[in-house]
């Protein structure tokens, strides 16, 4: 593997978002929309703009829906990629009608001479295509070669179907190899990094729940951006698509990939706890989101005895009590409010912030 493989991959500009040779990984959605229903499909398009989304992805599965995605740009800001399954002749359609990017398995994709025309429409608009391949539908040969599914499938496979694109003469690639098995994912992850400087899209495909989603995204994603691998990120939840993108921010700023927003700390519940602090978190949480200016720790205490000095590193935080709380800075105390005056306090010191 390449020590940081984020910083040596090459450029590669998805609209107007580049991704590669060190640029901040980039977080990607996808609809589950009609994409030929123009208005629904750009409601959440703009519903995942708010959010954060930075790339948004979505079907070109008929002809009609191949043919809405210059309808759709235009009333949106962010780049929006088509993917295609089988039909070699909506990707085209998809390329005519303004897509930034698409994503094709170039062994599905109805034949070489099929792939070459897919190629020259995407060459002669320098529009990326991002190899996908999944574990889920990893070639026969392979699996008997390997004794299974495994990691080493996976790359081999993805390496394969980039040689085909580079055969027709292109080389404005994006890869992606994703598993739901975490481990395999992280492991398959580590070795195509040492053997190709194309950038790398990552996520734990059908990671599940937004609960189970969320764990087995946050583990993997993190075992692989830790290493320095990856250039864009999806969070794939069965959750509204809305969750991937604060999920996504969350991963990115623990690992310090972004800076920007709010880090939010909370303790967790105890006999000392007097208020409703699950749910008073759980409103903080919801209200953080419109503060990604912010690049600052808020904390969330319940305990209004010990929590401004376990949470001192924060610099700004409520803390309950029975029937009232503290508001406090760095730790130190500014002022004791009702408890219903703690949340409207903290907006007041967020919106007046710095």
């Amino acid at each position: 593997m390449k020590r940081n493989h984020r910083e040596t991959t090459r450029i590669v500009s998805i609209g107007t978002v580049d991704i590669g040779g060190g640029n901040a990984v980039a977080i990607q959605s996808m609809t589950n929309t009609d994409t030929a229903d123009v208005d629904a499909t750009v409601k959440q398009i703009l519903d995942l703009e708010a959010a954060g989304c930075q790339i948004v992805r979505s079907t070109a599965n008929t002809m009609e829906a191949a043919c809405a995605f210059d309808k759709i740009k235009e009333r949106i800001h962010i780049p929006i990629v088509a993917d295609i399954h089988f039909d070699y002749r909506l990707a085209i359609a998809a390329i005519e009608h303004g897509a930034d990017k698409i994503r094709i398995n170039p062994g599905n994709i109805g034949g070489e001479d099929n792939l070459k025309q897919v190629v020259a429409a995407a060459k002669a608009r320098s529009i990326p295509i991002r190899v996908g391949v999944n574990s889920g539908s990893l070639e026969k040969q392979l699996v008997e070669k390997y004794g299974g599914v495994t990691a080493e499938g996976i790359v081999e496979s993805a390496l394969d179907k980039v040689s085909m694109i580079e055969k027709c003469g292109y080389d404005n690639i994006v890869i992606s190899i994703k598993s739901s098995d975490v481990m395999m994912c992280v492991h398959a992850h580590e070795l195509i990094a040492g053997h190709t400087n194309y950038p790398l899209h990552v996520g734990i495909t059908e990671a599940g729940t937004l609960y189970r989603g969320n764990i087995k995204s946050a583990v993997g994603l993190g075992l692989i951006l830790g290493q320095g691998i990856g250039d864009t990120i999806r969070v794939s939840l069965t959750s509204n698509p809305v969750d991937e993108i604060i999920s996504a921010k969350t991963i990115l700023r623990t690992l310090k990939l972004r800076n920007d927003g709010i880090e939010l700390v909370s303790c967790p519940t105890c006999g000392r706890t007097k208020i409703d602090l699950i749910g008073l978190a759980g409103q903080v949480e919801k209200m953080i989101q419109e503060y990604d200016h912010l690049n600052i720790k808020v904390a969330v205490m319940g305990c209004a005895v010990n929590g401004p000095g376990e949470a001192k590193e924060a610099e700004l935080g409520i803390a309950g009590g029975e029937g009232e709380g503290l508001l406090f800075k760095y730790g130190e105390i500014v002022k004791k409010l009702p408890q219903d005056e703690l949340l409207g306090a903290l907006k007041y010191e967020l919106d007046n912030w710095g």
